[in-house]
């Protein structure tokens, strides 16, 4: 597998997951980092996007997971959201981060995350 990696980080989104039924409800921003290997040599060579993997159009499906179909567990947004990525065939393998810095603690805090890695197969 090739190193090359392209990165979206910071991709906002406002959904309604969670396990309290105010998330459910109310709804509450997230943010996800995706990082996706890629090998982009091909691409390069021919300065061609239909050979590598369009980020456009990965931004767009990673926004309509999160503000699609609610789930309980930012564990299995993270799970579909990787999914989603993977569906592009130029995309071997995905890091995907779910931030969720809104997240119902009573505790003073900076962020909650889950972070996974996936690949093809």
């Amino acid at each position: 597998m090739t190193g090359d990696r392209i990165s979206l980080l910071g991709l906002r989104a406002f959904g309604h997951h969670g396990v309290l039924g105010h998330e459910r409800r109310n709804g509450q921003e997230f943010v996800v980092d995706a990082v996706l290997w890629v090998d982009t040599r091909a691409a390069a060579a021919g300065d061609d996007l239909t050979l590598t993997a369009d980020y456009s159009a990965i931004a767009t499906r990673i926004t309509d997971v999160v503000t699609g179909e609610p789930v309980a567990l930012i564990e299995t947004l993270a799970g579909r959201l990787a999914a989603a990525c993977l569906a592009d065939q130029a995309v071997t393998e995905v890091e995907i981060t779910v931030h969720k810095p809104n997240a119902p603690l009573t505790q003073a805090f900076g962020d909650v995350t889950v972070t996974i890695r996936r690949s093809r197969g």
